[in-house]
């Protein structure tokens, strides 16, 4: 075993401890000297912000200053733009309610010609068949009053030219009715 003696166990504590720590022997000057290297960096950095003149606050106050002109602008736009869209909506509703009546309207007139030409068609057919029970009762009136004219013949009572005239008469009566019938 190595021995110790006094004087050698101070001496290689000593050298340990300043190979351990890096200070040397005087460790108030070495703090002398980071903390004058340290204001001297204080003020390098103060003396180049006040001769280069900018400042990195008053940049960042007038970027965020015009980010926000920015953002209210284009929210001006987007109100703009949102009652623009409201207006033509609210002219789209009205001209829908508008074209709407409208259709109510139209419908309402659809219905009531339909309503009224439906009379129309009954009337019409109660016509058509109110003139056909004259075209048969005419058609039978007549073939009754041929055969009486028939009959008066041997007879001789009228003359012939007032049988003959009365047959006419009834020639051109029948013939005008056929032609409006077919109409």
């Amino acid at each position: 075993m190595v021995e110790i003696t006094p004087s050698a166990s101070r001496h290689s504590y000593a050298s340990e401890h300043s190979h351990m720590w890096g200070i040397g022997p005087q460790p108030i000057m070495v703090a002398a000297a980071a903390l004058f290297l340290v204001v001297i960096g204080i003020g390098g950095i103060l003396a180049w912000r006040s001769y280069s003149g900018a400042t990195p606050e008053p940049e960042r106050l007038t970027a965020s200053r015009l980010q926000q002109a920015r953002v209210a602008q284009a929210s001006e736009q987007l109100i703009e733009k949102t009652k623009g869209i409201e207006a033509t909506q609210q002219q789209s509703i009205d001209q829908l309610q508008v074209v709407q009546d409208q259709l109510q309207t139209m419908q309402r007139l659809m219905t009531a010609q339909q309503t009224e030409a439906r009379k129309l068609n009954e009337q019409v057919g109660a016509l058509t068949s109110t003139l056909d029970n004259l075209r048969q009762s005419f058609a039978s009136t007549s073939a009754t009053d041929d055969k009486p004219a028939a009959r008066e013949q041997p007879r001789r009572s009228r003359s012939r030219a007032a049988a003959s005239k009365g047959r006419t008469k009834m020639k051109i009566v029948v013939q005008r009715k056929r032609p409006g019938a077919r109409g």
